[in-house]
């Protein structure tokens, strides 16, 4: 089948700090370039109901981002284009830039800095807010450098993302609430005092399982904030639901690294997910890392996790999808009555959450790309985003050669 001919083609972006927004907009180039279209903007005030024409084809609709891929995904599902997202980042490393204009217009963005993105975790009359809190709680376990650490260290991040919620809500959003999209954005989040996963949108109310949440009350600006609050660098983010509580929230990565559920389960035939985690592979070039010291081989260990839990979710998706056409060959071959066999099949696709129709096509570096691996996380140094936004374009050029479009 041709992907032109899937309805309701989706985008789901990852996180990974700045370099991982580079990765998904070189990405966002290289889709533009085989002929997608990036569908956007907000609903009219004077007829927000008002019925959207039918879309052309290759047009994502629907944007799932995590982290830093929650931010792309706000700006492409708020109607910017890609050229304007890379004017946004390039231009953010302490370049004046005289040529953006206000959100109304959809065309251009203001430059993201620095300070956009790391606001330290102080406020302005509350001194004591990144301080040690060694009165207020003891805990209730003993031991050794463990327990000295954790009385010690009571800051809950050198930084807050309350400056990228300004800018969001400042200089991107004309309207906050995630209905007033012409597309439709989902933005995950960790429920920090809870093992699950949430799951921000235009919901009409929320609903919860064991495992995830799909909340109404954030606004859009609040949502990206959450998703972003990467530990230990940025601290835990509080949004207030519909009961007056606050709740706090950090990284989407934490429990689910490609949420490609969320697209599917609202509508989507084509869920194209893009991530820029990908461990080092040796290379004779830069020897080994154990000769790089301790954040190099961090990253390297954090990498493995992720990796590994992508490739899982990869398998588990092909096993499902192995299973469900050898039964139902096997039905077949048996000569089992259709209805019978229908309904045995429905049962089957019900239990395992299997969707038949949908298209997944995964985007991520080269695991002997070993450049993308040493580049900065939080760099806007225009000359490695170039490099990284190039890398992006190219990762997906060459898988996206693989398929009919």
């Amino acid at each position: 089948m041709r992907l032109s001919e899937k309805k309701h083609p989706s985008l789901v972006l990852s996180g990974g700090g700045v370099k991982a927004a580079a990765f998904h907009i070189g990405v966002c180039l290289a889709l533009r370039e085989k002929g997608f279209q990036f569908s956007g903007g907000f609903k009219s005030a004077e007829d927000p109901a008002e019925t959207p024409a039918p879309p052309a084809p290759l047009t994502f609709q629907t944007y799932v981002g995590s982290s830093a891929g929650s931010v792309i995904s706000t700006f492409l599902a708020a109607g910017y284009d890609v050229d304007a997202i890379i004017h946004a980042f390039t231009q953010g490393a302490g370049l004046d830039s005289p040529i953006w204009r206000k959100k109304a217009t959809g065309s251009y963005l203001k430059p993201l800095t620095y300070r956009d993105i790391f606001s330290l975790n102080i406020r302005a009359g509350n001194p004591t807010r990144i301080l040690p809190k060694l009165f207020r709680k003891k805990p209730v376990i003993s031991g050794g450098l463990e327990v000295l650490l954790k009385r010690g260290v009571k800051v809950n991040g050198v930084f807050t993302t309350e400056n990228i919620e300004r800018y969001l809500r400042d200089n991107v959003l004309i309207s906050n609430d995630f209905k007033a999209l012409k597309a439709q954005l989902f933005i995950v989040a960790t429920q920090l005092n809870h093992s699950r996963k949430v799951v921000f949108g235009p919901f009409e109310e929320t609903k919860k399982d064991k495992s995830i949440k799909y909340a109404s009350y954030s606004k859009i600006s609040e949502a990206v904030a959450a998703s972003a609050s990467l530990p230990p660098f940025f601290s835990p983010y509080a949004i207030t639901n519909q009961s007056g509580k606050e709740i706090y929230f950090f990284d989407g990565e934490i429990r689910d690294t490609l949420s490609t559920h969320v697209a599917a389960d609202h509508g989507s035939d084509l869920v194209i997910a893009s991530y820029s985690i990908q461990p080092y592979h040796y290379n004779e070039e830069m020897g080994s890392l154990h000769e790089y010291g301790i954040p190099i081989i961090a990253n390297q260990a954090l990498y493995q996790v992720v990796q590994q839990k992508i490739a899982k979710h990869i398998e588990h998706q092909q096993t499902v999808r192995g299973l469900i056409n050898a039964v139902n060959g096997y039905l077949r071959e048996a000569e089992i009555p259709d209805e019978h066999r229908q309904k045995l099949m429905d049962i089957l696709v019900s239990r395992t959450n299997y969707k038949p129709h949908v298209e997944y096509i995964y985007i991520h570096p080269s695991p002997q790309d070993y450049e993308m691996f040493f580049y900065d996380h939080f760099s806007l140094n225009p000359t490695i985003l170039s490099k990284i936004v190039k890398t992006g374009f190219k990762c997906a050029m060459t898988t996206l050669r693989q398929y009919n479009i």
